[in-house]
C-alpha cells in the first residue's frame, strides 16, 4: 500500500464493510488466530480513522464464525468444481479469494462503484480476479461476467455476505431473478439475518455505530426461496454452530437467543 494513510469515501451501507475488516485485522494479530487476513491488518494500519468501534465482542465472534463457515463452504464447492467461477456480490474489502484459490477458479468481486474504488486502493489486479463496479440489482453486470468466462458450461457460485439485510424482500427477489435468469443451474450462499435483529437493530454492537439500516429479516431460508419460483433452499446453518465452540459467552448467546444470530443459507435453481 503506497500511501501512508488512506481515506475512504463510502456510503452508509458500504461503511459497514469496515466492520469485518477491523475484526479480521485484530483476530490476525492474536497469538492463535482463527482467521488470518494480512490485507485487513494493512488496511487498518493505513486507514485514516479509528476502527475500534467496529470490533466488539459479539460482532467479532460472529464475523469470525461466519468467515470460518463460508471459507469451508466455498472450499468444498471448489473441491467439487475445480474450474468454477465465483461472484462475490457486495464484496466490500473481502479477501476470501486468497484463502480459497486452487489456481484455477475465476473470481469476480462485485460492488458499488465507491466500494470498488476503495478496493482498488488496497487490492492489486490478478489474472483470474476481476473487480466489477456495479449495482447488483442492475443486471448489466451479468453480461460482463458471462463475457469473461470462456466456457459457458462453467459451474457458477454466488456469494452474498452481509448483503440481504440491507435489501427489501422486493430487492432480494429482484437479485434472485437476475441470477436465475442469467445463470441457470447455479448456487448461491447468502447470509440471512432474523426478524428479531431487524426489530432490535439499534442494540447491534457495531452496525448501530453506523447510519446503515437493516431492511429485512427472515424466519428461514425457505421464506427467501419462496420469493422466486424455481429457487430452492437446500441447507441452512446458524453462525451459532461455530460461535459456541470458542467462549462461554458464545455458548450462552447460542443457548439463550438461538434465533437471533445470522445464518448461512444455500440456494439452488
Amino acid at each position: 500500500m503506497a500511501e501512508d494513510k488512506i481515506t475512504l469515501q463510502l456510503g452508509d451501507v458500504e461503511i459497514t464493510a469496515l466492520i469485518p475488516v477491523a475484526i479480521k485485522a485484530s483476530e490476525t494479530l492474536r497469538e492463535n488466530p482463527r482467521v488470518k487476513d494480512e490485507v485487513a491488518v494493512d488496511i487498518v494500519r493505513h486507514l485514516n480513522m479509528d476502527t475500534s468501534k467496529f470490533d466488539k465482542f459479539l460482532s467479532h465472534e460472529g464475523v469470525i464464525a461466519r468467515t470460518i463457515m463460508l471459507d469451508k463452504m466455498v472450499k468444498d464447492f471448489v473441491d467439487k468444481n475445480p474450474e468454477c467461477a465465483i461472484v462475490n456480490i457486495a464484496a466490500g474489502l473481502d479477501n476470501r479469494f486468497s484463502r480459497v484459490d486452487n489456481g484455477k477458479i475465476l473470481w469476480f468481486d462485485l460492488d458499488l462503484p465507491d466500494m470498488i474504488d476503495a478496493r482498488k486502493k488496497v487490492f492489486e489486479d490478478k489474472p483470474r480476479v476481476k473487480m466489477l463496479p456495479a449495482n447488483a440489482l442492475d443486471e448489466a453486470w451479468a453480461a460482463e461476467v458471462k463475457k469473461s468466462i470462456p466456457n459457458p458450461a462453467t459451474k457458477m457460485l454466488f456469494l452474498a455476505e452481509g448483503l440481504f439485510m440491507y435489501l427489501s424482500f422486493e430487492e432480494i427477489a429482484q437479485l434472485l431473478t437476475i441470477l436465475k435468469t442469467h445463470f441457470p443451474g447455479s448456487t448461491l450462499i447468502a447470509e440471512q439475518n432474523s426478524k428479531a435483529m431487524v426489530k432490535h437493530q439499534k442494540h447491534h454492537d457495531t452496525v448501530s455505530k453506523t447510519n446503515a439500516v437493516f431492511r429485512s429479516g427472515s424466519k428461514n431460508g425457505q421464506e427467501i426461496a419462496a420469493l422466486v419460483d424455481g429457487v430452492t433452499c437446500v441447507e441452512e446453518h446458524s453462525f451459532n454452530e461455530e460461535m459456541r465452540k470458542y467462549s462461554l459467552r458464545g455458548k450462552l448467546f447460542a443457548m439463550l437467543l438461538p434465533g437471533m444470530n445470522d445464518r448461512w443459507a444455500v440456494f439452488e435453481w
